[in-house]
Parts: structure tokens; sequence; C-alpha cells
């Protein structure tokens, strides 16, 4: 037998480092060649590591969420043959000692210390009491090797940690609920510490019940479960953070009647060709920014903070904020300028696509000068939308409620919706975040304006 080091392969792209988002196996799993084992992230690209050989894992050299270097070893197999570990290798640094094999009755080593240090460990009769218990857990795993890290049948289970769910049927779990019992106070006499009814009757007994029978279907939870914050979600606190610990943010908001948008878009849908995607919103508000854009083209920037340099760009790549089920993602439909309304909607559907079912590449999801946050029909009536760091603007879309608005003689309903914009202040001026909205809200009342040309 031998081993086999799996190490943390170059991902491409210049990346020295991944995060661990996900383990597929454990110690002691047998692997195939080409199953995949771990998936590492970096900048949104999710990538897998899959095993270059069939063999048993020995060790996992990292924990989810922690940041791993290229080329450091990940896991270890053991193998038939020998392996790619060569004499004396196994106890370099940041590698554990070689593993012996195990033979076909004994445990497999589950638990710290090693057998081998056993005789370096102080006395039964040296310790306190009170490690005793632990030192027999430690040296004494459960004697069959399948069965690794399982605890041994006869042991009790006691009073569990607070939010630790207990074993027991469900008629022994009505009958503690209708008792106002909390059954994770209690310790179980069953199988695996499995609570039974005599465990509830001796618990009566003693008196321990509950001051007054809790009401059918209400009970007290204080669990707490901790959440590790990692891959996606930890990146997108990462860019909240800088984005609100560096930006100044200034947030405008205008109400804007889309009531003669909204009829010229039914009209433009019901005529549309078979090869024409449907219309939302966005493309048109996508048009009016690149138009309102050519006037100030100061919003269209990245600011570089840390050199204090402004790079303004003449292609206008707009941001889409999409939520998908792993979390915020910002695709970006790169070039609105030269794009048509329909060409706008069908980027944004196929971008839209890609990235809920998690196959946009890094990119379509980087690239960005200006973002737009929208959350149709949830939109509520005000936002603050944070700004995409380092951009210096992002535009935020309300939900669309008919209101009554006066027009001068009577109250008539509208289509109102507001636009709930932020701005760096540090390089946008009150006075041109104003301008800049006042423009759209101009194209956007007037949809005419969106395809006059010059």
């Amino acid at each position: 037998m031998g081993e086999h080091v799996i190490k943390l392969p170059d991902v491409g792209e210049g990346v020295a480092e991944a995060e661990l988002v996900e383990w597929q196996g454990k110690v002691g799993d047998l692997v195939r060649e080409d199953q995949v084992l771990a998936a590492v992230m970096t900048d949104k690209a999710t990538v897998e590591i899959p095993s270059p050989v069939d063999g048993e894992v020995i060790w996992l050299g990292a924990d989810i969420g922690d940041t791993i270097a290229i080329g450091s070893p990940i896991v270890r197999l053991q193998v038939a043959g020998e392996g790619n570990v060569k004499e004396g290798e196994a106890g370099t640094a940041g590698s554990p000692p070689p593993t012996p094999p195990a033979q076909e009755d004994e445990a497999a080593p589950a638990f710290e210390p090693a057998p081998a240090k056993a005789a370096s460990q102080p006395s039964m009769e040296a310790r306190s009491p009170d490690d005793a218990p632990k030192a027999v857990v430690e040296l004494a795993p459960h004697p069959r090797a399948k069965e690794r890290n399982a605890p041994a049948p006869a042991m009790k289970v006691a009073p569990r940690r607070e939010g630790e769910r207990p074993l027991a049927s469900p008629a022994v779990r009505l009958r503690a609920r209708e008792a106002g019992i909390d059954l994770r106070q209690m310790a179980g006499s069953g199988p695996a510490g499995r609570i039974t009814h005599e465990d509830i009757d001796a618990f009566l007994a003693r008196g321990a019940q509950a001051p007054f029978p809790a009401a059918p279907g209400l009970a007290r939870n204080e669990a707490v479960e901790e959440i590790k914050v990692v891959g996606l979600r930890r990146k997108i606190a990462e860019k909240m953070r800088i984005a609100k610990s560096r930006i100044p943010h200034i947030t405008y908001v205008e109400e804007v009647d889309v009531t003669a948008l909204e009829e010229l878009r039914a009209t433009l849908n019901k005529q549309k060709g078979a090869n024409r995607p449907k219309l939302t919103l966005l493309p048109f508000l996508m048009r009016a920014m690149v138009k309102a854009i050519a006037e100030q083209p100061q919003l269209n920037a990245l600011f570089d903070d840390e050199a204090g340099v402004i790079h303004q760009h003449g292609g206008v790549h707009i941001g889409i904020a999409a939520q998908t089920g792993n979390g915020l993602v910002v695709p970006v439909v790169k070039h609105a300028e030269a794009r048509d309304l329909w060409d706008c909607a069908a980027e944004v559907n196929r971008l839209a696509e890609a990235a809920k079912a998690g196959l946009a590449t890094r990119e379509e999801l980087t690239g960005s000068t200006i973002t737009i946050s929208s959350l149709g029909a949830l939109g509520g009536i005000v936002t603050t939308p944070v700004i995409n760091h380092p951009e210096v603007a992002i535009v935020g879309v309300n939900k669309i409620m008919v209101r009554p608005m006066w027009d001068g003689t009577q109250f008539v309903p509208r289509k109102m919706m507001n636009l709930s914009s932020s701005f760096d202040h540090r390089v946008i001026d009150g006075w041109d975040a104003a301008v800049f909205v006042q423009r759209i809200k101009t194209l956007l009342e007037t949809p005419a304006l969106i395809f006059v040309e010059g």
C-alpha cells in the first residue's frame, strides 16, 4: 500500500489561492478515479477537485471556509501500489505523519492522540478523575474498522447541548409536548440515547415537569445555530464591507410616471416577432441610462481610491444585480451603448439564466462600470442600494404602483415607480446626481425619446 497526495491545482488566471467551500467525502471514504472530492471558489468561480486515482481518504487538509494556497496538499489517499509519496516525505511540514494501513479487524486512527503516542501519555493512576473518561474514549476506539467515528452502542447520552435535537419516536415527542417537557433536558436510556416512554415516566416521577403545560403547537425554541460564512456569501460580505466603509453614499430618490412606458412595452410585446425576447422594464432603463451617460460620462467610471485615480470608461458595461439560490451575483451586459432595446433584453435574459444555473463565467460576472439593482415586484417604495465598488453610481428600481395623480384639473390613476439611486459623494456632487436621475426620468416618462438618436 502507498499514499497519494492531492494538491490544490492551478485554477488559472494567475490565482494564488482559493477558498474551500465544499467537501464531498470524509476520512475513511473509498473514492474512485475522477470522483469529485472537493470544491474551491475564487472570485465567484467554483472549481471542482476530482481524485486522479482510486483509494481511501486518510487525511483532509483544510476546513470549509479555509483559504488554501495553490500547490498545497489538501487530501491524502491510501492507494494500491507505491503512490506518489516517497519514503521520508510523509512527515514534511503541512502534512500528517504516515498512517499505517488498517488491518481487517482493527479500527482506523479516527481518534487523537494516535495509538503510537499512548506510551508517552501519563498513567491512568496519575490522571485526575475528570481526565480518565476522556482518556478511555481517545485510546479505545470502537473495534469495528468500518464504523469509523461512530460512538459505542452502549454509550449513554448526557443532557444535550442547547439546540441539539434528541432522539425520540413521534409518540414520545407528542406526549412530551402535551406534558410541557423539553426533551433536550433529558437523557435517553434507549439505543443511541433514544428517549422512551419509561424515561418520561421517570422524569415526571422526579417532579421535573414544567410549571404548567404548554399550549399545543407552542414551545420555546432557544436553539442557536452557528453558520459559517463561506463561499459566495463570504465574498458578498467582503464586497459590502469595502463598499460601505470606503464609499460615502448619497442616495437620491425620484418618482417616475411610467404609464406611457408600460403602454408602449405592452404594445411592443404583442407585436414582437418569434425571434425577439419579451421586453421588461430593464431594457428601457438601460437605454435611458446610456443616453444619460452620454451627457454625463463621469457617472460611468471606476474610482481607484487607493491611487486617487478615476477611470472614466467610454463603453457602458451595465451590471444587473441578480438573486440566485447561493446569493447575490452581478452579471454584466457589456457595451450596452452598442445594443438596441431587444438586444439588451436578450442579453439580460441569457445572463440571468446562466447566473441562476451557476454557469456564468468569471468574465460575465466582472467588468461592470455602473449597476442596476432591481427587486421586481418586491422592490418596495424606497431602497438605499449599495454601490458596487469601485463604481461610482448605482440605479435602484422600485416596484410599480397605481396611484392617484393630479393632472391640473382632477386626480387620475397613473402607474408610478420610484428610482432610488446612490452615488459616490467623493467624486459625484449632489447636483450632478440629481441631473442624471432627472434625465432618466424624462426619458422614461416620454419613452419615444429613447429611440431618438443624437
